[in-house]
């Protein structure tokens, strides 16, 4: 009988770890499978976050890229349908009688200058669409252009500095680049009234990088408002698809300064 105690006794000890291991077990089944489920939740939910990020970037795209369709829609309107109009009125003109050698003349200049300025109009519609100089010599030369078109205006001095070989093949995603940097000099020529822009392209660690400063008059770049203006979201779409990244620094009365990279 002494020794069956022991025995008992062993086999309660085995039977209670038996039992603490099971407990254990099943305690570290359920905080996996609790854990395993956040995890999976988070990861659903950053998913449904690039998901509705992209889609405001598409929307974004769609509604800049309507109202470019509007642009040139109304400059077609405005700058050559109405010269083609006046043009085809004249020519109509040189077919009534009794028309004067000078009056033959004057209407005949009329057309020459109307179907130069039409001419010459719709070069600049083409332009804008895509440069002639981009398309041919790279996104540095359209770059160069670009800032001597705004120099025209003599409102404004431009700065412009390039330090990268850029790789020819890589035209359409320099396209982006050109349009960011466009749309970023327009804001600063249209709402920063700036009278200087810095153009800066550089690499560093390994990253095209391009650094852009005006001096107008600035604005809260923490402002939501701000932050979601047509123009900012166009360019967070491109620099999105250049898998770059960007930074909006400006403050009033202290122009703005940008650094995204492509």
């Amino acid at each position: 009988m002494k020794n069956s105690i022991p025995e008992k006794e062993l086999i309660a000890i085995i039977l209670y770890i038996s039992l603490f291991f099971i407990v254990v077990a099943v305690g570290l089944i359920i905080f996996f499978y609790f854990s395993r489920k956040k995890i999976i939740q988070k990861e659903l939910e950053k998913k449904d976050l690039i998901l509705q990020y992209q889609k405001d970037q598409l929307h974004a795209i769609i509604v800049t890229q309507e109202e470019e369709r509007k642009r040139i829609a109304q400059d077609l309107h405005d700058d050559i349908s109405s010269k083609l109009n006046i043009v085809s009125l004249n020519s109509h003109l040189l077919t009534s009688p009794n028309l004067t050698d000078s009056e033959t003349i004057e209407i005949t200049n009329n057309i020459i200058a109307l179907t130069a300025k039409a001419l010459e109009n719709s070069r600049k519609i083409a332009h804008n669409l895509f440069p002639p100089v981009f398309e041919k010599f790279g996104l540095s030369a359209g770059v160069e252009e670009l800032c001597e078109e705004f120099e025209s205006s003599k409102a404004i001095k431009t700065y412009y500095k390039n330090e990268i070989d850029f790789d020819e093949r890589e035209i359409d995603r320099h396209l982006h680049v050109f349009r960011i940097l466009q749309e970023l000099m327009n804001n600063s020529l249209r709402h920063g009234k700036a009278s200087e822009i810095w153009i800066a392209f550089s690499t560093i660690n390994g990253i095209d990088t391009c650094n852009y400063e005006d001096n107008g008059v600035g604005f809260d770049s923490k402002s939501v408002e701000n932050q979601k203006g047509l123009g900012m979201k166009n360019i967070d779409s491109r620099v999105s698809f250049l898998n770059g990244t960007i930074k909006i620094n400006s403050e009033v009365g202290k122009g703005m300064a940008v650094i995204f990279t492509f």
